[in-house]
């Protein structure tokens, strides 16, 4: 099967091309809570009942969205609920991490369906690209032809500037170099023609938070997620912020201070990298943290030193971070296990006890919910969130 096959999107998805604004706006109040009936949706929208019967109707003529169940023991006759179809729309998500590469199929409900992963020593653009190319097939060769047609498109999550952060010398260093002239949608466009969607992968974690996550709690929160480098993301008005540039919140790039006073970014100071190089210096292989399923418990005496260290970093930058915008929240996730993130934010806060304050509101530090797949779910949230979903940010990221 070559690309083609998974290119062409059915009627029901494409046949009137992306979603108008109401719809968008229906799908989006169902995606961040699944049983709303008619009335519920008329009332939160402000739309007239018949308008928003209509747009169910349409939407549901559509496959996108389907009928729950009814909801009795009240007066009158029983409520239907709409919620999201989750064969109504599949996308594909790749995440190129430092160490390792995950692809998956991800359906409208935000499940991921199939999932594929592979280690390297250095994302090198060949190796990346050739494993999109052959995860592509192995992820939708089983499809029905229907289900095939409704995948809407290709997310990639990748760190922002990719080219910079690598040790790398003579050849080799040339050939990782080239991330910087590499054009996404070319490459892929080689074996496939599905749009491609590129997101700087914090950045995607923090859409695979608010989407399927604890985002939902908050309208306004910082996010961080530790990777092999920190990065992180904003979400404001109960959407992702991601800028001009597509790269808000990149708060890796935050400044701080190292033992001797210089002058440091927090990706110096927060990172899994230093985790990875402490495991290094006492003759362990880091192989172990990013092996699949997650188990850190052979290397606990080297993680519990630096959660104490990288809380400590956390908990300043959060207050650095709310002294701009008043986030009700900071959420924290990584591509680490849930017994490390649960240690990491109760250390975060109680290392806000004695921070300094003055002049601010100390928000909640809350735990993330995504874990290691964040980014990857958040890439392929992206050609989901782009036609399907309302960017209430819209205008702010046109200013």
């Amino acid at each position: 099967m070559d690309g083609t096959d998974v290119s062409e999107r059915g009627a029901g998805v494409n046949q009137r091309g992306i979603r108008d604004h109401n719809e968008r706006l229906v799908l989006s109040l169902l995606a961040r809570d699944s049983g709303f009936a008619g009335a519920d949706l008329a009332r939160m929208t402000g739309l007239s009942r018949p308008t928003v019967s209509t747009i169910l109707k349409r939407l549901e003529e559509d496959k996108l969205i389907r009928k729950g169940a009814p909801v009795r023991g009240k007066v009158g006759k029983p409520s239907t609920p709409m919620e999201l179809n989750p064969d109504g729309v599949f996308s594909i998500g790749l995440k190129i991490g430092r160490r390792s590469a995950d692809l998956l199929l991800l359906d409208f409900s935000g499940k991921v369906r199939q999932q594929l992963h592979t280690t390297y020593e250095y994302p090198m653009p060949d190796a990346v690209f050739g494993f999109l190319r052959d995860g592509l097939d192995q992820l939708v060769g089983d499809m029905p032809g229907e289900a095939r047609n409704r995948i809407c498109g290709i997310g990639i999550g990748t760190p922002f500037e990719l080219w910079k952060w690598h040790d790398l010398t003579g050849r080799a260093a040339e050939r990782f170099r080239s991330w910087k002239d590499v054009d996404f949608a070319a490459e892929v466009a080689s074996f496939s023609t599905l749009p491609v969607f590129v997101v700087n992968d914090s950045t995607a974690a923090c859409h695979a938070e608010q989407l399927y996550g604890r985002g939902k709690e908050f309208r306004d929160y910082a996010y961080f997620f530790i990777g092999s480098f920190v990065g992180g993301g904003v979400a404001l008005n109960g959407t992702v912020f991601e800028g001009n540039q597509g790269n808000a919140g990149a708060l890796g790039a935050m400044r701080t201070a190292g033992p001797l006073g210089e002058s440091q970014q927090l990706i110096d100071t927060a990172s899994l990298h230093l985790l990875e190089a402490r495991l290094v210096e006492s003759g362990i292989s880091p192989v172990v943290m990013w092996q699949k399923p997650q188990d850190w418990s052979a290397i606990k005496r080297h993680v519990d030193p630096w959660i104490g260290a990288t809380a400590q970093e956390l908990a300043r930058a959060a207050l650095s971070i709310c002294s701009v915008i008043d986030f009700e929240a900071v959420l924290i996730d990584g591509a680490f296990p849930e017994d490390v993130r649960v240690e990491l934010v109760e250390r975060v806060r109680r290392y806000l006890v004695n921070q300094d304050k003055r002049g601010l509101i100390e928000p909640l530090v809350e735990e993330g919910s995504m874990g290691e797949n964040a980014r990857a779910i958040g890439a392929a949230s992206s050609p989901i969130f782009a036609q399907y979903l309302l960017n209430t940010n819209a205008g702010l990221s046109a200013i």
